[in-house]
């Protein structure tokens, strides 16, 4: 094969690598937003029989999968790790980490929770009404699959997000009805009339190994030991990102767990840098939390 035309080849597959389409899902939630008592519901249904029909029953085995709780192959459905420690030290949902980490997932799933990943990762914290973020949403997400995408999902994708992080009970809430998502709780999305901003959760709400996970997450997934603080601030599906912090809460959180071994952080020449201590996986941080939590509350 001539010079000439070896370039051509390479050219010419360059080019289909570019073009290709990442995988996407919009309204996979069939247009249920995620409600109180579904989880612990969908936990038990997957111990007694996996098998859906209705699109209520296949909305909550959806938010189960893009939430990491669950696995699936060759039509079976399983509990992943996540989902087994769960069900041993949480099975009824009470526990804000809990939350906490199947929010972590669902914003950091691309594939499953494409809208939310956007939202999360790409979406600033400026106010914004919801065409606004209809809008800024429809721009990212085409930008981000390179294919076209239906506006209808998007606004439907939207809507949830809005109804499942902003909606709180209010003086008429009726239990029974259970339209208010535990997502509202972790206060990271506000609303006030027509217009939704994103908000930064307090010390109290965000538990400090939350902030670990994402961390451990990224040492993992990149196969390296150390990371910038600005990284961590502004990088896709880290703690800034998810979790709405500012840089200041951020660099708090960082002295904590550096405080209690698991990290090294060295600010000196302006480095800013985060060094990898206690080598733990994802999983192993959200065990750590259930064991020493729960073995002191049991001792």
């Amino acid at each position: 094969m001539s010079v000439k035309l070896i370039s051509i080849v390479i050219k010419f597959r360059r080019k289909i690598m570019s073009e290709k389409t990442v995988k996407i899902r919009l309204k996979g939630h069939e247009t249920f937003i995620l409600r109180e008592g579904w989880l612990a519901k969908g936990l038990k249904a997957v111990a007694d029989n996996s098998r859906v029909g209705t699109n209520m029953a296949k909305a909550i085995r959806y938010w189960l999968r893009a939430g990491g709780i669950t696995v699936e192959s060759k039509g079976e459905v399983g509990l992943s790790h996540f989902g087994e420690l769960i069900q041993q030290y949480d099975s009824c949902f009470e526990d804000s980490f809990t939350m906490w980490m199947f929010h972590s997932n669902i914003a950091c799933n691309a594939e499953l929770s494409t809208s939310w990943y956007i939202f999360f990762n790409r979406i600033g914290n400026e106010e914004y009404t919801k065409e606004e973020l209809e809008e800024s949403m429809f721009r990212e997400i085409k930008a981000y699959s390179k294919q076209e995408i239906p506006r209808s999902s998007v606004a439907a994708d939207v809507t949830a997000i809005i109804n499942m992080y902003s909606r709180e009970k209010d003086v008429d809430y009726d239990p029974e009805e259970k339209k208010v998502s535990p997502f509202s709780e972790l206060s990271l999305l506000k609303r006030s009339g027509s217009v939704s901003r994103k908000y930064m959760p307090s010390d109290e709400q965000l538990p400090q190994l939350a902030v670990l996970y994402l961390i451990e997450r990224y040492f993992y997934g990149e196969k390296t030991d150390s990371v910038s603080i600005d990284t961590l601030l502004r990088g896709a599906e880290l703690p800034g990102r998810i979790y709405n912090l500012s840089r200041v809460s951020l660099n708090s959180y960082l002295d904590k767990l550096s405080a209690d071994g698991y990290i090294a952080v060295n600010r000196t020449a302006g480095l800013d840098m985060v060094y990898l201590q206690d080598k733990i996986s994802p999983d192993k941080v959200i065990e750590k939390y259930y064991e020493d939590k729960y073995k002191t509350q049991r001792g």
